[in-house]
């Protein structure tokens, strides 16, 4: 087990992914069962409108449809704020243990003297990362569409797809920062302090961007625009956003192996 790392590492996370698939689900089938009391009822729309512009783009709340509708609704209360949290925090946490927190617990080094190079490593933890991620989106998306047809929600599965799949992609570029900043410094509190600041200081440069004019170049800096710029349960994906969020990915990915590859891990 231990020359096969992919292997290994889901081995390791199966019960965090357990319980992070069963929190999400939770979640997203609350959110669901929630919507009949609100479909048609035009005092929610109300009620939005009357909140600060200012306050609404701080929660993504900017290029809402009609909250009453299955597609504003699900907007509103999952994919403008909660998801893109989770998937964040989720990949944060993989990412940073995917190396750091293996030297942290000693366990690198053992790895490293079996028969496997530190590219091979890195391919395979980051691998382990991103497979643990899709399986998230994947019962995230499940759950939805079950929830939708057994409520009769005028949502498409094909579009919860693209919102969960783009939702997924935002989680792992905050992974991929995650396991390029542990593979460089080997400390995982660190690289958790990195990505979150940077993950709080993108998502406000994206909000800042639909409040201040002057702010709006800002917005190509976050992946948080290039997640729900085009609103994916609406439009469905975006190709050119998709394809910088899979540059991004695949850099950071190029990153981590540099920053591994150039210490010394004192063997």
């Amino acid at each position: 087990m231990l020359n096969n790392v992919f292997f290994k590492s889901l081995r390791d996370e199966r019960w965090a992914m357990v319980w992070w698939a069963l929190g999400l689900s939770l979640l997203a089938a609350l959110v669901i069962a929630f919507f009949p009391s609100i479909r048609g009822n035009d005092d929610f729309n109300s009620l939005m409108e009357s909140y600060p512009e200012n306050l609404k783009a701080l929660f993504g709340f900017t290029e809402l449809t009609d909250i009453t509708s299955a597609v504003g609704f699900l907007n509103a209360e999952l994919f403008a704020f909660m998801a893109p949290l989770l998937f964040v925090i989720h990949g944060v946490v993989l990412g940073s243990g995917a190396i750091a927190g293996e030297e942290g617990r000693g366990t690198l080094e053992i790895l490293l003297t079996e028969p496997i190079t530190r590219g091979t490593l890195v391919a395979q933890k980051f691998a382990a990362m991103i497979t643990a991620t899709v399986v998230l989106a994947l019962v995230l998306w499940i759950v939805l569409v079950i929830g939708a047809l057994a409520i009769d929600m005028d949502v498409s599965a094909l579009r919860l797809a693209a919102a969960t799949f783009s939702v997924m992609l935002l989680g792992v570029t905050f992974g991929a920062l995650a396991f390029a900043a542990g593979c460089f410094t080997g400390i995982r509190s660190t690289s958790v302090a990195v990505v979150a600041a940077i993950a709080v200081g993108t998502y406000f440069l994206n909000a800042a961007s639909g409040i201040v004019s002057y702010m709006q170049p800002a917005k190509w800096l976050s992946p948080f625009y290039y997640y729900n710029g085009s609103d994916p349960l609406t439009n469905g994906l975006n190709p050119a956003h998709i394809a910088v969020l899979l540059a991004t990915i695949a850099i950071l990915l190029g990153a981590g192996y540099f920053g591994l590859r150039r210490r010394d891990l004192r063997l």
